[in-house]
């Protein structure tokens, strides 16, 4: 039988870079690839050319695998599945100081609009639908999904006992932490809205 795929469905700055670096030093081949290659088969509903990405890799990260979760599940059924999350209030934070005004057809796909700008609580909305929503499909199947936040704890011991690993001897890797500084756009709203 061949290795379970390994789909991390966590929304994109929740530390999914980390996650496809401590499965790379775990020797999966992670697709990390996006909005160019992508968005093309997720608009036409094109399963079968996001399926030969996913037969070509062990494990896939970042857009659009979050949302396509119900679907892995049927293709793959003795797949894994990783939730990362994140503070929501550092989440919205993080994706509109990143982000901004940058419009992408994959984010129009997840959120209803591309921008963050703008558009912060229906952002937000998604997010914390979207944990609730794969929380509750997972709920009886704990040993399907592993749900982690790496600001709470970024270790080896819940990713290798979820994947069956030994914990390599090189420290865990903490990918693009605090790697961006606020635009004042960013800052005027979170002193607006969320405090500082």
């Amino acid at each position: 039988m061949a290795a379970p795929k390994i789909f991390c469905i966590g929304f994109q700055k929740t530390g999914t870079t980390t996650l496809a670096k401590a499965l790379e030093v775990l020797g999966y081949k992670v697709f990390s690839d996006t909005i160019s290659n992508i968005t093309p088969l997720v608009l036409k509903e094109d399963w079968n050319g996001l399926k030969s990405i996913i037969d070509k890799h062990d494990a896939v990260q970042d857009n659009p695998w979050p949302l396509l979760y119900r679907e892995m599940d049927e293709w793959y059924p003795n797949a894994k599945f990783i939730l990362t999350d994140r503070d929501e209030k550092k989440w919205i934070k993080s994706v509109v100081n990143h982000f901004g005004t940058k419009h992408t057809d994959m984010r129009q796909w997840i959120y209803g609009d591309g921008t963050p700008v703008g558009n912060e609580e229906a952002y937000l909305q998604k997010f914390k639908d979207h944990n609730k929503e794969v929380r509750q499909y997972f709920a009886k199947r704990p040993n399907d999904l592993l749900e982690v936040c790496w600001q709470k704890e970024a270790t080896w011991e819940p990713l290798c006992e979820f994947l069956g690993r030994e914990i390599p001897a090189e420290p865990f890797p903490h990918e693009n932490k605090g790697a961006y500084t606020v635009k004042d756009k960013a800052v005027k709203f979170f002193k607006k809205k969320w405090g500082k």
